[in-house]
């Protein structure tokens, strides 16, 4: 089984060309910029599951020259109409010849692996993510929180399905971005940290540090639980040597 993609089509699409950092999203970014700082040396990046550019635009504003791929053309359309001077690439799904000759200071990834199942087929992207980094490249992997799956937030509601809290890792869950105009459910697979822990042993890779961030309550948001359960784990993760 490889991996679905819940955003390969057209009313999806348009509604995440328009998001940026809202509400809960903003926690997942807030500290990227002092993580990159911290842990990359180098600019060259690549956005892993780029989308419509979202993350791409970010890391560029972060003066980072930066190649989006993902194996959405829908996405991937709208990502250069709002920026055209962005490098974006179709990629087939897990497929990275044509990057065979880059060597990235950092692979950045928000949010992909919440849609990707199987132990095995997180393990292949991974293991190939990790042989387009250069000498001391990091990868930075942002993922949901099981956590996410069980509450109700800023920008998220689970609310409909109670039928996740007996989701075990590996099981699809579903989850309502309210950000968005498009109140249809995401299906998301559930992965815990241990489960994340396992990919990363098997694909070569270590983890360098794990960030899991909360919300302070003086930041302009409606806050639901953000400021005392996690939505997000942030993993900064290099190839063992």
């Amino acid at each position: 089984m490889g991996s679905f993609n819940a955003y390969e089509d057209e009313k999806r699409a348009e509604a995440y060309a328009r998001l940026e950092y809202p509400g809960t999203y903003y926690l997942a970014y807030r500290d990227i910029p002092k993580i990159l700082t911290e842990f990359v040396n180098g600019n060259k990046a690549l956005d892993f599951g780029c989308g419509t550019g979202r993350s791409s635009r970010f890391l560029k504003k972060l003066n980072f020259d930066t190649i989006g791929i993902d194996i959405s053309q829908e996405m991937l359309k709208l990502a250069r109409e709002f920026d055209p001077d962005g490098d974006y690439r179709f990629t087939e799904n897990g497929d990275f010849s044509a990057l065979k000759d880059n060597k990235f200071d950092v692979v950045l990834s928000a949010f992909t692996f919440d849609n990707i199942p199987t132990m095995e087929h997180k393990v292949n992207l991974f293991s190939k993510i990790g042989a387009l980094l250069n000498k001391n490249g990091k990868i930075v992997s942002i993922v949901s929180s099981p956590q996410i799956y069980l509450h109700e937030w800023e920008s998220f509601s689970t609310k409909d399905y109670p039928e996740n809290k007996n989701a075990k890792s590996g099981d699809i869950v579903k989850i309502i971005n309210t950000s968005i105009n498009d109140s249809r459910p995401v299906e998301d697979i559930v992965w815990p940290h241990e489960s994340y822990l396992d990919v990363y042993q098997q694909a070569g890779l270590e983890v360098e540090a794990i960030f899991k961030p909360l919300a302070k309550e003086s930041e302009p948001y409606d806050w639901v639980n953000e400021t005392k359960i996690n939505p997000w784990v942030i993993y900064v993760l290099k190839n063992i040597e």
